[in-house]
């Protein structure tokens, strides 16, 4: 009778199980090396991994109120369930770049926690390369559980009705407390540069392209000289579609032809050389190397009595913010809407000082509604460059318990995470039911947030 792999390796760990018992450890040339702590299907969940995981949490800071250990095993339960069905979907793709992203931030706030990489070694007892070596399957694997979660999730809504019922179902305790939210409008002068620099930035762009058509490494030189948040990544940028990517940017990629270095290319964000690294169907993988023209005093200077003297008009009823902002505003997202910002993050207009940028912040939080505030230097929440704004505050919301009237779209995310909470969990169930789950009985006392993890 022939087997196929997963039977195989099931049995496999079986025969672990039923040879050792309760505490089975995995030998190698008659030594203890580790401990197997719980297996899902053909997978095991090491000792070491979990006690890895506490260390690594602890490095960032986080803290528990209940027992860490256990949390931390019940999150590789799911994440083995999850990993598991991402690899039977070809949809599902996580790239180098994505890791090494994921990781770079990862070992930054190991830093920031210990004050210095030496610590970080200390701390771990690993060097750096050796601890990033050891965390890239971590994340790759947690990588593809987040994407396969959000592929449960992804058609999971939230009707008005629903909502209202779920509003009116809940305890006065429950109804949750809404912060100070502030409305604002926004005008943006972007300083004017000097044609000699944009000249000069275009002409390094292409110096860098001759080198690389006569043999020189693209991603050396963007580690070196590009601007970009990707370039400590060799300027690689990951697998993006048309729609991602700024229209200039995507126009020139697309055109490319095997590793082809294009033109220098400018964007919203600066000036480019690119390089075609790979296609996959309608997505391409690109690095870059990304520069931006240095902007004079002067120029700097320039933009901020423009804003006083608009500024002075506005207040002196010459002419509407909302008109001022969509005829001199050079932000083109806000300008069409009188200036008008979106929370990216909830849709709406309203802004809790959390979610504000520093430098609005700052500002806003000593305004009267309808004041409009002096120039201030900041930078472009789309373009990352130098600006200067103008604001306007249009309205201020004291903080209050929520109510439908003011307060549906909270309320709305709050009933579709508790919605999304209850999918997830059912998908969890379902496949609890079906797979084979085993866990140690040092932790058979664990309070788990999912039940059904012990049979």
């Amino acid at each position: 009778m022939k087997l196929n792999n997963a039977k195989y390796g099931i049995l496999i760990i079986l025969f672990i199980l039923l040879f050792f018992r309760g505490n089975f450890p995995v030998v190698a040339q008659d030594r203890v090396v580790d401990q197997i702590i719980a297996v899902v299907g053909n997978n095991i969940i090491l000792k070491s991994e979990i006690e890895e995981m506490f260390k690594q949490q602890q490095a960032q800071g986080i803290t528990s109120e209940g027992d860490m250990k256990c949390e931390i095993l019940e999150d590789f339960l799911i994440d083995k369930l999850l990993v598991a069905e991402a690899l039977l979907d070809t949809n599902i793709i996580v790239t180098d770049n994505q890791i090494n992203q994921n990781l770079d931030g990862r070992l930054q706030m190991f830093i920031t926690h210990f004050g210095s990489e030496k610590e970080v070694e200390n701390y771990f007892k690993k060097s750096i390369p050796e601890l990033k070596s050891e965390l890239q399957e971590v994340i790759r694997n947690q990588l593809l559980s987040s994407q396969m979660q959000g592929k449960i999730l992804e058609n999971v809504t939230a009707t008005p009705s629903e909502v209202r019922l779920f509003y009116r179902n809940l305890k006065d305790e429950d109804i949750p407390e809404i912060p100070v939210q502030y409305e604002y409008r926004q005008i943006t002068v972007v300083p004017e540069i000097d044609p000699e620099e944009d000249n000069r930035i275009k002409a390094q762009l292409r110096e860098y392209k001759r080198r690389v058509e006569e043999g020189a490494n693209f991603a050396t030189l963007a580690v070196l000289y590009s601007e970009a948040p990707e370039q400590r990544f060799g300027g690689e940028i990951g697998y993006k579609g048309r729609a991602e990517l700024d229209p200039a940017y995507a126009a020139a990629a697309f055109n490319l032809k095997d590793d082809k270095i294009s033109n220098v290319v400018k964007s919203e964000f600066g000036y480019h050389i690119i390089q075609l690294i790979d296609r996959k169907g309608e997505k391409i993988n690109t690095r870059h190397i990304l520069m931006r023209p240095k902007i004079a005093p002067e120029a700097l200077e320039k933009a901020s009595l423009r804003l006083d003297s608009l500024g002075d008009l506005i207040r002196k009823q010459q002419l509407t913010f909302e008109n001022a902002a969509m005829m001199f505003s050079h932000d083109k997202i806000t300008r069409n809407n009188g200036g008008l910002m979106i929370n990216p993050e909830s849709l709406s207009s309203r802004f809790s000082i959390e979610s504000l940028d520093p430098d609005i912040s700052k500002v806003i939080t000593t305004m009267k509604v309808n004041e409009i505030s002096d120039p201030f230097q900041t930078i472009d929440e789309n373009s990352k460059q130098t600006v200067y704004k103008i604001i306007k505050l249009v309205n201020k919301a004291e903080g209050h318990k929520a109510n439908l009237q003011e307060d549906y779209q909270q309320l709305a995310e709050l009933y579709l995470n508790k919605k999304k909470q209850q999918v997830l969990e059912e998908w969890i169930a379902r496949q609890q039911a079906k797979t084979y789950i085993r866990i140690d009985n040092t932790y058979a006392n664990c309070n788990f947030k999912f039940s059904n993890w012990i049979k």
